[in-house]
């Protein structure tokens, strides 16, 4: 199995990345007409909708991809298209599976105020006065309250490895993480400021799960996910994949369905939930509804008014300016949206709401970095008249398959070739490449990270060709057994 350690190396090749190199296109299979949902946006919306999304997984190489649309409380429409996986050939349906990363997180927030509600938990309260045992090294850990974790302003700092390549399945694998904390340095004072905090919701997992008495993966599925309309929704993973789960997928110098997959229970609250288009439309329906989806009731109305409170600042614009409990809170052409967005090791995905109109765009993706926002973006732009902006694909998605195929000189060449004749068609940043030096390292790909530094040689800025040097460097000394790293670090030294 092909080893990935880290979900960070692949957080920020999410945000300044894009794709690397193209596989050998073919059209997918068609789903069942059962797993379409087509409900009243109307044929011209339809194609609309759909014409653009056919652009975007070609222009931007993507295996596949599900996209979930509710209007006026209802499931307007709901399809897959693409592959769960390229080397089966496998549909991506309505109903296909996939990990959605930190969409998990406002599942947790849910849980946090059912407990509220039920005067089992007090948002002001220390974690501590529900976890004993949890210490971090600095004596503000004392500080922290169930609130500032919820808002990501607890000074927690972040999840540096996830260990997807060593997955814990039994129910103690959080309490044991939480456990072993006790070395972690605050980032700053609890309240002072936003910064974004996994760690935090596997301790506020935690918390549900020893306030509540049960497991948290139990606790959501019983009174959450169910009471949803998400039946097929689950924070677990069995140890062998399921037919009807996307399988991630990545890129270093050519496209490959990881063998690996990111689980690790210790990991559940923040990153682990398990859903597709059809029942995130519904989990859509149960917050616009102010916590109500058909005759279940999860929260009262009033808890809405806690958890889309803006607590924080994000110091961003437009959608995700501030944070809620969980939720990034902002505005789309002057209407408030709420909503997540979720990247992990061969996922990508983004859901967001517009409450006040009843509407809701979900896009999950089995490959990162993708275009899920400009995805959900254009798809708003679409359902409510708009032209969508236009989209720059990256130019190493070419140049990436003449890399592949001829070399990284004939690459070198295509590149200059293209900045010359299609200066305004495609993007091109240079750190579209070197971003994918870590997740070719991880894969321990020698021979395509040669090919990766050759081509970064001609085409990268010298400050860009530093920073490279010091990740390799930096990674050999971390994973000594790890052949790519070595092999990048020769041809650095060739260079010299």
């Amino acid at each position: 199995m092909q080893v990935i350690r880290s979900k960070t190396i692949f957080a920020f090749g999410a945000a300044l990345a894009i794709i690397f190199i193209s596989f050998c296109c073919t059209q997918p299979d068609e789903p069942s007409g059962e797993d379409i949902i087509k409900g009243n946006l109307g044929p011209e919306i339809e194609t609309k909708l759909e014409s653009m999304i056919k652009n975007v997984i070609e222009a931007y190489d993507l295996p596949g991809l599900a996209i979930g649309i509710v209007m006026d409380n209802e499931i307007a429409y709901a399809r897959g298209f693409g592959f769960k996986n390229i080397d089966k050939s496998w549909p991506i349906t309505s109903k296909t599976l996939f990990h959605m990363a930190s969409i998990s997180k406002p599942f947790v927030a849910t849980a946090i105020m059912q407990l509220v509600e039920q005067d089992k938990i007090n948002l002001e309260a220390p974690v501590t006065t529900y976890l004993p045992y949890f210490k971090l090294n600095d004596e503000r850990y004392k500080e922290i309250t169930i609130q500032q974790m919820l808002s990501h302003v607890s000074g927690m700092p972040d999840v540096m490895d996830y260990e997807w390549d060593k997955p814990q399945y039994d129910p103690g694998a959080l309490e044991r993480y939480v456990r072993s904390l006790t070395d972690r340095k605050m980032r700053f004072r609890p309240g002072q400021r936003y910064a974004y905090s996994n760690m935090a919701f596997e301790c506020l997992g935690d918390v549900i799960a020893k306030v509540s008495g049960m497991s948290f993966a139990d606790y959501e599925k019983k009174h959450i996910l169910d009471p949803a309309g998400m039946k097929d929704s689950t924070f677990l993973k069995p140890h062998h994949l399921p037919e009807n789960w996307a399988a991630g997928h990545l890129r270093s110098i050519k496209t490959i369905a990881w063998d690996g997959y990111p689980y690790n229970r210790r990991h559940g609250p923040s990153s682990t939930l398990h859903s597709n288009a059809l029942e995130m439309c519904n989990w859509a329906i149960t917050n616009i509804n102010r916590g109500t989806f058909q005759k279940n009731q999860i929260l009262k109305s009033s808890s809405y008014d806690v958890l889309w409170k803006p607590w924080t600042q994000t110091g961003r614009k437009g959608i995700g300016q501030s944070v809620g409990l969980s939720w990034f809170l902002g505005e789309y052409k002057g209407e408030k949206t709420v909503g997540h967005g979720g990247g992990d090791v061969g996922f990508n995905t983004n859901f967001i709401m517009l409450p006040e109109k009843s509407m809701a765009v979900v896009v999950l993706c089995n490959f990162i970095p993708a275009p899920v926002s400009y995805i959900s973006d254009a798809a708003l732009d679409i359902l409510h008249g708009y032209e969508p902006r236009g989209f720059t694909p990256p130019a190493s998605i070419r140049v990436g398959k003449t890399l592949a195929e001829k070399g990284p000189e004939a690459a070198v060449k295509q590149w200059n070739s293209m900045k010359e004749e299609h200066a305004a068609e495609y993007d091109f940043n240079p750190r579209q490449y070197y971003r994918l030096v870590g997740p070719t390292l991880e894969l321990n790909r020698a021979e395509d990270v040669k090919k990766l530094i050759q081509l970064c040689l001609k085409i990268l800025p010298e400050h860009d060709m530093k920073n490279i040097t010091r990740v390799i460097t930096s990674y050999v000394k971390r994973h000594p057994d790890n052949k790519a790293g070595p092999a990048a670090l020769e041809i650095l030294r060739k260079r010299q």
